[in-house]
């Protein structure tokens, strides 16, 4: 049996395009959607995945506690673009599977890059 493909990650945000800036500085691009009567939330097509960000309600489930990890072509471009707002959990620093930071984004979710 094939393993199945990620192809949806869905998070919350209290504020949704202050974090799809974030992420934007990783290489996303989001554009707004809105599927049937949902809420209107921004979204991003990356090789046959999607990551999406809704705005947060009192209904919702808290999505902080979802770590992200994403591999990128230069952890240092990404620090460098994210400037003051690189809210650093772990350094940059060599690993097993390559050089590897952990970041906190605006909404306290912690992201890992990884630079293979």
């Amino acid at each position: 049996m094939q393993a199945p493909l990620l192809n949806l990650i869905v998070i919350r945000a209290s504020n949704p395009p202050e974090l799809a800036e974030f992420y934007g500085n990783m290489g996303f691009e989001f554009q707004s959607e809105r599927h049937g009567t949902g809420p209107e939330h921004l979204s991003s097509h990356v090789g046959g995945s999607v990551f999406e960000i809704y705005p947060r309600t009192p209904a919702s489930a808290d999505t902080t506690a979802v770590r992200l990890g994403f591999i990128v072509d230069s952890i240092a471009r990404v620090l460098q673009r994210l400037g003051s707002h690189a809210d650093i959990v772990s350094a940059p620093r060599i690993s097993e599977w390559g050089t590897r930071c952990v970041l906190r984004d605006p909404e306290g979710h912690k992201v890992e890059l990884l630079e293979a």
